[in-house]
């Protein structure tokens, strides 16, 4: 699963994502390699602490982020929100804690993008496209396979933001006219 959705109303639209099974799945194992070597080692108790810390601090490394994307109408706002848990262990819990706020009004267009992802193929994630030419993804990491959730959600979040609409003829023409205006501005050439 990309991403669920936690609340949906007509202003606003809350996502979550959570580690998925393979990221639990790998820092289960490489925290029980640790939990193994300490137990079936004949080294001293400091020895064997160091291998479970070890071990650990490894497993948190691999643990996929806790992500949010909260488009909240009202405010006008989207906030991504990223929890890591090897930051904040590293940090002694002041960071982990990332944000992003941007303006609903300038996100002009959402997309899914394809990633190559080291030793498992491709993997997909949702693009937000800003009037600026700037471009964000939705989460940090993209998921293997599932095209189709991924498009789901891309769809989700441009109907919400009513991306989809078609311009009227009217719209279209004012728009025509301001970059005419924008056209008669002298240029300047750095």
């Amino acid at each position: 699963m990309y991403m669920l959705v936690e609340k949906r109303t007509s202003s606003h639209l809350h996502l979550k994502r959570s580690p998925g099974i393979r990221s639990w799945s790998l820092c289960v194992g490489i925290a029980s390699i640790g939990l193994a070597a300490a137990y079936y080692s004949a080294d001293s108790l400091a020895w064997k602490l160091f291998y479970m810390a070890g071990c650990f601090f490894v497993a948190a490394q691999n643990l996929e982020q806790w992500e949010e994307a909260v488009f909240d109408k009202n405010k006008g706002t989207i906030c991504l929100k990223t929890f890591n848990l090897y930051k904040k262990i590293l940090t002694l819990s002041k960071g982990g804690n990332e944000q992003v706020v941007a303006l609903l009004s300038e996100i002009r267009d959402v997309n899914v993008e394809e990633e190559p992802v080291r030793y498992f193929g491709k993997g997909y994630l949702v693009v937000l496209r800003f009037v600026t030419g700037f471009s964000h993804p939705l989460t940090q990491s993209a998921v293997l396979g599932c095209r189709s959730d991924v498009e789901e959600v891309a769809k989700l979040i441009t109907s919400f933001l009513d991306l989809d609409r078609v311009e009227t003829p009217q719209e279209f023409s004012q728009s025509s006219e301001t970059e005419a205006s924008d056209a008669d501005e002298p240029q300047v050439k750095y």
